[in-house]
């Protein structure tokens, strides 16, 4: 009785893993690093203010868009995004 057990639990564990492995199948994909960049930008967290005064006027100012309202500046090497006035990404062109 002993040697009958055995064998069925050996076969059913092959068996459920017979049936429960699959193969994966997976892409991979290749992102370059972006250039870094010696462009002096607005960081995280800056008031629309202080970007204003340490970089000048942008050469444009998008109006707001959403809720939170996100507005953008663009200047001539870089756009600032802020989140109501506080910069959330500074971007190269």
């Amino acid at each position: 009785m002993r040697l009958l057990l055995g064998g069925l639990c050996l076969s059913t564990c092959l068996a459920m893993t017979t049936v429960m492995v699959e193969p994966v199948i997976a892409d991979i994909l290749l992102i370059e690093a972006p250039e870094e960049s010696d462009i002096v930008k607005p960081g995280h967290g800056e008031s629309m203010d202080q970007v204003r005064e340490k970089y000048g006027d942008p050469q444009q100012i998008m109006p707001a868009v959403g809720d939170p309202p996100i507005t953008r500046w663009v200047y001539p090497e870089y756009t600032v995004y802020f989140e109501y006035n506080l910069v959330i990404y500074s971007v190269s062109d």
